[in-house]
């Protein structure tokens, strides 16, 4: 498991490093060259919702030429941000799927030339229950998106996640089985204030317990054995959730 950028990206800084990123695009390749940008994860939350202010990762499926990369790595080196700050390398995780560009929604253009997308409700949803991860975001974004939703008088209902996982992922395959207990579980209850509470104090836990699981062990936890490592140590007992 990698560990995660020290620098912290919000909704405005965001905006920033994006404005500039399509200022030196169109600089570099002129007005005729274009390029995509689709926001997932904690990035597509910040853009989307307010229930998180920051994350530290801008995870992105870029369509553009080549010469994208480089204008990547300059704005990092301008704003002393870690090369992969605009992390293309999502593609290769299990939540992605070609079929995010279609169940995308605009968000903003820069310059004329970068249009920026995300995914928000209940595809990002589908999105975090694919990843599933228990020791970062993903289950306390989940609740977040649901609390706001409901709060703006557009509640997500179990019908439309259960349709947007078909959608990306043609069903449930490759989803853990705990997950989908948990997504079964959370609309049970419905108390989604006190349940985001519990799941950020549960995967701040989980998160500690892996850091130093991974200090003793070196080079041992990846994404893709992190929750079973959670199963195996006896220090992490997850809370019920319960009203």
């Amino acid at each position: 498991m990698s560990s995660d950028i020290t620098n912290t990206f919000n909704k405005n800084n965001l905006d920033t490093y994006l404005k500039e990123l399509a200022k030196l695009f169109r600089k570099q390749n002129g007005k005729g060259a274009t390029a995509e940008i689709v926001l997932v994860g904690g990035a597509a939350i910040l853009v989307n919702y307010s229930f998180r202010d920051m994350t530290t990762d801008i995870d992105a499926v870029i369509h553009s030429s080549s010469s994208m990369k480089d204008a990547i790595n300059q704005i990092g080196d301008q704003y002393n941000l870690p090369r992969g700050w605009l992390n293309a390398d999502f593609v290769r995780t299990a939540s992605y799927t070609s079929k995010l560009n279609e169940f995308s929604q605009y968000y903003k253009t820069f310059s004329s030339v970068l249009q920026v997308r995300t995914i928000s409700a209940e595809y990002l949803i589908a999105m975090k229950l694919k990843s599933g991860r228990k020791y970062k975001n993903d289950l306390s974004d989940i609740v977040g998106i649901l609390a706001e939703h409901e709060k703006r008088g557009q509640p997500i209902t179990w019908d439309s996640i259960k349709l947007a996982v078909h959608h990306l992922y043609q069903g449930w395959e490759g989803v853990a089985e705990d997950t989908i207990a948990f997504i079964q579980n959370v609309f049970k209850t419905g108390n989604y204030i006190k349940l985001f509470e519990q799941l950020e104090e549960q995967e701040k836990r989980a998160k500690d317990v892996l850091i130093e699981f991974q200090q003793e062990y070196p080079n041992t936890v990846t994404e893709s054995n992190a929750n079973a490592i959670l199963k195996q140590l006896q220090s992490i007992k997850p809370k019920n959730i319960d009203n």
